[in-house]
């Protein structure tokens, strides 16, 4: 790596630290307790431009990368937070560069880049179709200069946190098509006018991530606001998937080192039966391991990104990443609460917190039994599994 693209990489590190420091675990804590959205928190990051790290320079944001935007939650889940709450803007974000036409990106890119307008929901996942994507129900059918959707989508957080929303929905019948990935369309649903009837229903959680289940009954989308060419959306998703996949292996990682920073402190500190409990290679083995799993996740990490970065194909690096990185945030959860005790179960320390939000990485935003069937695929050439 260049020095200069080395230091300036540190220095996004440094300012993010430097911003989290306003807010302590204790913000976190409350906010998880209280079930609140961290608007504080999402607002000083706004104003801080790293909410829109990937929005072109022409469009006024940073016009960064991809490997610097997974920095940016890195270092938020690092510092005890939950980038959860503000990821989802930069990799729908992905979806509207790439596809998006040019009066789209005039229209709505400016006002995210100022934080006038927020874009932090992605309705794909519906009840039926969990991860089986390509027979989502949800219907979009062209009626003159406008469409109408009906249908119902799960699982979708910060829909009343959000003034956009990205949608996936079906705009040729499944029995008509011979392509199964072709019939699917991508639609910026502008929530702050809803025409129709879009009805939000909370889903409760274990953990804070404000998520809800969607109906949609008529509701009128303009025809303008469809992203590309119709039928091809399922197409242009894949490139938010891989751009997700990215950053929420870096939030893994960023978890993952929480969990490392907190166990190891404690088992330095931590004596029992007269030496800290770190002496113990019981103790000191599993942290240590899981650090060596965390910065071989890491490189996978920067792999994928700077490919995604350099255009090119990078479904296996970013799959690869998300694996390893949650299965080492996974594992560095436990190993951090074995080292705590029954103090790694009291909320004052934050473990069990972090410990409930990591877990959620192996199973969502894809199961990573998803991924190893991919990859067996794919990669290794494998009779297909699904």
């Amino acid at each position: 790596m260049k020095q200069s693209l080395k230091a300036d990489r540190e220095a996004i590190r440094l300012a993010v630290r430097a911003l989290c420091k306003d807010f302590p675990d204790a913000y976190w804590r409350e906010g998880d307790k209280t079930e609140q959205y961290p608007q504080a928190f999402v607002q000083a990051l706004t104003a801080s431009g790293y909410l829109a790290a990937l929005i072109p320079e022409e469009y006024g944001g940073a016009g960064l990368g991809v490997a610097e935007a997974s920095i940016i939650l890195e270092e938020i889940n690092r510092s005890g937070g939950n980038s959860g709450a503000c990821h989802a803007q930069m990799y729908t974000m992905g979806t509207l560069l790439r596809h998006g036409n040019e009066q789209q990106k005039r229209r709505y890119l400016p006002a995210l880049a100022r934080g006038e307008l927020r874009l932090q929901a992605f309705a794909v996942t519906e009840p039926n179709a969990g991860s089986e994507t390509t027979r989502i129900e949800t219907r979009a059918v062209r009626k003159g200069d406008r469409y109408v959707v009906n249908g119902q989508k799960i699982f979708i957080s910060r829909v009343r946190q959000s003034d956009l929303m990205l949608l996936l929905a079906r705009t040729t019948p499944y029995e008509e098509l011979e392509d199964k990935t072709s019939g699917l369309s991508v639609f910026l649903v502008d929530l702050r006018d809803v025409k129709g009837n879009l009805k939000v229903q909370p889903l409760e959680m274990m953990i804070n991530h404000h998520t809800n289940v969607v109906f949609f009954d008529n509701v009128y989308i303009p025809a303008e606001n469809l992203i590309g060419q119709e039928g091809r959306g399922f197409r242009y998703i894949i490139d938010s998937w891989n751009a997700e996949r990215i950053l929420i292996a870096a939030e893994a990682i960023g978890d993952a080192r929480w969990f490392i920073h907190r166990a190891a402190a404690y088992a330095r500190d931590r004596v029992l039966f007269g030496k800290p409990i770190g002496a113990n290679q019981g103790v000191q083995f599993p942290i240590a391991r899981a650090s060596a799993h965390t910065e071989a996740a890491d490189l996978m990490r920067f792999d994928a990104a700077e490919k995604f970065d350099g255009n090119e194909k990078c479904g296996p690096e970013a799959n690869m990443a998300k694996l390893l990185a949650s299965d080492a945030a996974w594992e560095a959860a436990n190993v951090c609460l074995d080292t705590h005790g029954g103090y790694g179960f009291a909320r004052d320390y934050d473990v069990e917190r972090k410990f409930r939000e990591t877990r959620l990485f192996t199973v969502a935003p894809v199961h990573n039994n998803l991924i190893l069937a991919y990859l067996g695929h794919n990669v290794l050439g494998m009779p297909k599994s699904y």
